[in-house]
């Protein structure tokens, strides 16, 4: 079972990770691939694991700027609307 959204928030970082360097593009490959992990497993994340990547996809949106902050924007909301089905809390 995939979970489309985070499979389209881990492409997006994908995308963003190629389109800058650095640290920052280290991270944004890290996060690429725990969601790619995430959207391939038996069960699903928690909205703590959920939680986190949103924050570290904040924070990495505030460091950048045009089109990759945005493009990390856009991976955010993937997360997010995954996150709004996730049963719990």
């Amino acid at each position: 079972m995939t979970r489309e959204e985070l499979e389209r928030a881990s492409k997006l970082l994908k995308e963003a990770a190629e389109a800058t360097d650095g640290d920052v593009q280290e991270q944004l490959y890290e996060q690429s691939d725990q969601l790619a992990k995430l959207a391939t497993r038996d069960q699903g994340p928690d909205h703590g694991r959920l939680a986190r990547h949103m924050t570290t996809l904040h924070d990495l949106a505030e460091e950048l700027d045009g089109d990759v902050a945005e493009t990390v924007r856009e991976a955010r909301q993937e997360v997010l609307e995954y996150r709004k089905d996730v049963p719990g809390v």
